[in-house]
């Protein structure tokens, strides 16, 4: 039920435009995924995202697991219908956020017992169970069940988890029951490039229609991120899509694209937003700052989302100083269209591999200090 098509390469890179379809549409790539967790991209209504150009959302297993249950999600007829979204959607395994945001009680090869964030019960989450929730939810694309190790683990740590991985993998393609979900493999090996590899190796084994690159973003440097996914993606086969998990800054997005990746996923326009900056081309603002109180022109110059058409800087600073839900939902808006725009342009420029134009035209994607370190989270 998921083809991919790769329309036009790099001239001598590894840089991709391609067009993913499912069954709720087709997808645009590369591709930035908004981040809906609770089965809502917070702050915005689903038309207003869907304006901004995103063909696909991500919703969290781990959260609409725990509340509002997946069995009342297809009792109501989908997470699609529930959340009045008739794009593609994305779920991913609540792995993460289990090993994130948990009280974690015990991590076995069978599976990981916590305590919820939202009552202290203990929860059993495995291979098993997470399919078992995904497939009730009936998200276009989902996630196999790993274990992602914390930044900066050592070797031991990161082999452990890729032996995991790959197990759970196997254990997901046996209980995933639906024929019109795409099942993705996770590799895992934290900045280990052979431990990469190896997990790679094993999840092309076993057939995947896509491949995800996890654990990466979570505190290592920007330097060392690049280097795993220049080593890593690659290898990974061309006729699938690749998916970059949890990263959604511009330099980020440009030197994934650059390795062959084709989808991401991050908070940070809607989070960003809720806190007062914006995203240009040229860089963040502050819109708490004094400096933007009598600033009469738009967030962006040129930017047609519907906060820019409309609203002064000025004024959306007055919003947040006076803590008005306005100014969050006109910044987060903004951030989405800024967001797709990006992409959008990365997929014109694609063919020709003009990089040039592309700093150019978004400075904000230049690569940061070399000791910078970035971090992402796929939670709202």
């Amino acid at each position: 039920m998921l083809t991919f098509e790769i329309i036009e390469s790099e001239p001598a890179g590894h840089a991709r435009h391609g067009r993913l379809v499912t069954p709720h549409g087709e997808i645009r790539t590369p591709a930035f995924m908004p981040i809906g967790t609770r089965a809502t991209v917070k702050g915005v209504w689903p038309d207003q995202v869907r304006d901004s150009g995103a063909d696909i959302l991500l919703a969290n297993t781990y959260h609409l697991g725990q509340r509002p249950g997946a069995e009342l999600v297809a009792e109501l007829g989908g997470l699609h219908r529930f959340m009045g979204w008739d794009r593609p959607i994305l779920t991913d395994s609540g792995g993460y956020q289990v090993f994130s945001l948990a009280e974690l009680n015990r991590i076995t090869d069978e599976g990981v017992t916590f305590r919820s964030h939202l009552d202290g019960q203990y929860i059993h989450l495995d291979p098993r169970s997470s399919m078992r929730i995904q497939n009730q939810l009936g998200a276009d694309i989902i996630m196999a069940f790993d274990q992602c190790p914390p930044g900066q683990s050592d070797r031991a740590v990161a082999g452990q988890a890729v032996e995991r991985t790959v197990r759970w993998a196997e254990q997901c393609r046996r209980h995933h029951q639906r024929s019109d979900q795409a099942l993705f493999g996770i590799v895992q090996g934290g900045v280990y490039h052979d431990l990469r590899r190896t997990c790679a190796e094993r999840l092309i084994e076993l057939d995947f229609p896509g491949y995800a690159v996890g654990g990466l973003s979570v505190g290592e440097p920007y330097a060392q991120m690049v280097a795993v996914l220049r080593e890593l993606v690659p290898s990974l086969p061309a006729n699938r899509p690749r998916y970059l998990m949890g990263v959604g800054k511009p330099c980020d997005i440009l030197a994934a694209v650059r390795a062959g990746i084709d989808m991401f996923d991050c908070v940070l326009p809607t989070r960003n937003g809720r806190n007062a900056c914006a995203f240009t081309a040229t860089g963040t603002m502050k819109l708490r700052n004094e400096r933007y109180r009598r600033q009469d022109e738009p967030l962006e110059g040129g930017c047609p989302c519907p906060a820019c058409q409309k609203f002064s800087r000025a004024y959306i600073r007055h919003l947040f100083l006076a803590h008005e839900m306005l100014g969050p939902m006109l910044v987060s808006v903004h951030n989405l269209w800024f967001f797709q725009r990006f992409m959008q342009r990365l997929r014109d420029l694609i063919p020709q591999g003009d990089w040039a134009t592309m700093l150019a035209e978004f400075p904000v994607a230049q690569e940061p200090l070399a000791n910078e370190s970035l971090t992402g989270e796929a939670t709202e």
